[in-house]
């Protein structure tokens, strides 16, 4: 079992870019996904936590990278939602600048979160996302979110289908149905993360 609690994550900035945030040190693991993914939700579900992460009813109202320490030098790093229509031009291209500059430059970024509706998985922004991960060396968990709209023969379809189309990418990925209402995939979710910080920090004390 990981010494590592989630639900210590607390509320430290929300920056308009990598250059306002924390010093690049320690660990982040970062979710992203679709402005309309439920990555809110799930953040607040991992954590136990009703309002860590904001929720709206309108996706794509994550516009900064927001930051959320859970012990010294451990993050979580919610980024800014991706692929929805209605916003103006000019401000998708910015959250998309600020999200591409965190995932080429943050050296501490050690693991991806990546959101996907159950029923609409692996859009082209998704598989984006995933190949330059694979291509980087990070994991990524693939987490299909609001899995409580389908039935239960539905799901596991749905999740044998995403992890065959991923196989084929190489690299560390785990696929698992996710829901923030019913807390379906919560442990296996929280235990993927937790191990991405202890492993690192078991990696840097070998090193030592």
């Amino acid at each position: 079992m990981s010494a590592i609690k989630l639900s210590k994550a607390k509320f430290t900035i929300s920056a308009p870019d990598i250059r306002k945030l924390p010093i690049d040190a320690g660990i982040e693991v970062a979710f992203a996904g679709r402005s309309n993914a439920g990555k809110s939700s799930a953040l607040n579900t991992l954590t136990n936590q009703k309002s860590l992460a904001r929720t709206s009813k309108t996706p794509g109202r994550t516009q900064l990278i927001n930051v959320f320490e859970v012990e010294p030098e451990k993050r979580l790093i919610d980024l800014p939602g991706y692929g929805f229509a209605k916003v103006p031009l000019e401000m998708k291209k910015k959250w998309q600048k600020a999200l591409g500059e965190y995932l080429q430059m943050r050296d501490s970024l050690k693991g991806l979160v990546v959101l996907m509706d159950i029923r609409h998985p692996l859009k082209d922004l998704d598989m984006d996302l995933i190949h330059w991960a694979v291509d980087s060396g990070l994991p990524v968990l693939a987490l299909l979110t609001k899995c409580d709209k389908l039935k239960k023969g539905q799901q596991a379809s749905q999740v044998l289908s995403v992890k065959k189309a991923l196989k084929e990418l190489g690299g560390d990925i785990k696929v698992q149905a996710f829901s923030s209402l019913k807390k379906t995939g919560l442990e296996s979710a929280n235990q993927v993360i937790c191990q991405w910080f202890d492993q690192e920090v078991n990696e840097a004390e070998g090193e030592v």
